[in-house]
């Protein structure tokens, strides 16, 4: 069947459109160059992780769903992967400052909206080049600037979840020598994967451009497209 039932996409409850502003083409590049030119070098010695979290780990393949794959089609270099690069990141206080201000940098601009409001479709993966998209087009998005400011994209993985409201929903984890830690439509603060409630369900693969099935609870109910 059509990717109707996959878990990486499609619900009101993961929008909150009311605190974001739409914004065109233009005021995204805009947006992007501001951003670029203020990032901060560093970041507050109390809100850089004191411990280690560990990573959620990963099972063996799952399937993609089929909005992935067309996406890859037209985007290919974004589903590359480049093994020389780094597989996890060093989590250092300035990649720390960058993933924070990536994330709320991406949350006030782009407006949350779903697919079926956006583009007259279930389900459809693109950049949000308009102001708005829905969760996994805003972690595209994250991933683009978090490139343009030096981290690996390899490092940089989409995931599918299972949200606190029980619905499919999709984020940015971040691979690091450190654990994994969740960029989020859904809340601005930068969190362990364990702290978020979500249903960890799959992620893009690291070593291929495929998927894999991670090793928390529920997973495997979910991870084929239906």
């Amino acid at each position: 069947m059509e990717d109707a039932a996959d878990p990486i996409l499609t619900h009101p409850s993961s929008r909150n459109a009311a605190r974001r502003i739409g914004v065109g083409a233009w005021g995204i590049a805009f947006a992007i160059t501001v951003f670029f030119s203020s990032l901060a070098p560093a970041v507050a010695e109390s809100s850089f992780p004191a411990t280690h979290t560990g990573p959620l780990q990963a099972l063996g393949r799952a399937a993609p769903t089929w909005a992935w794959v067309r996406f890859c089609q037209k985007h290919p270099q974004e589903c590359r992967i480049n093994r020389t690069q780094p597989e996890r990141i060093a989590l250092t206080p300035r990649a720390w400052a960058i993933l924070q201000q990536v994330n709320e940098h991406v949350n006030a601009t782009i407006l949350a909206v779903t697919d079926q409001d956006h583009w007259g479709v279930v389900d459809r993966w693109d950049y949000p080049d308009d102001g708005l998209g829905d969760c996994e087009d805003i972690q595209l998005l994250k991933r683009k600037l978090l490139i343009r400011a030096g981290l690996p994209q390899r490092a940089l993985r989409i995931a599918a979840v299972i949200d606190d409201q029980g619905q499919g929903h999709a984020v940015l984890m971040v691979l690091t020598d450190r654990g994994d830690f969740i960029l989020d439509n859904k809340r601005d603060a930068v969190l362990p994967w364990r702290q978020t409630g979500y249903t960890y369900i799959k992620r893009e693969s690291t070593n291929a451009r495929a998927w894999v099935a991670l090793g928390d609870q529920g997973a495997p109910a979910f991870t084929a497209n239906r």
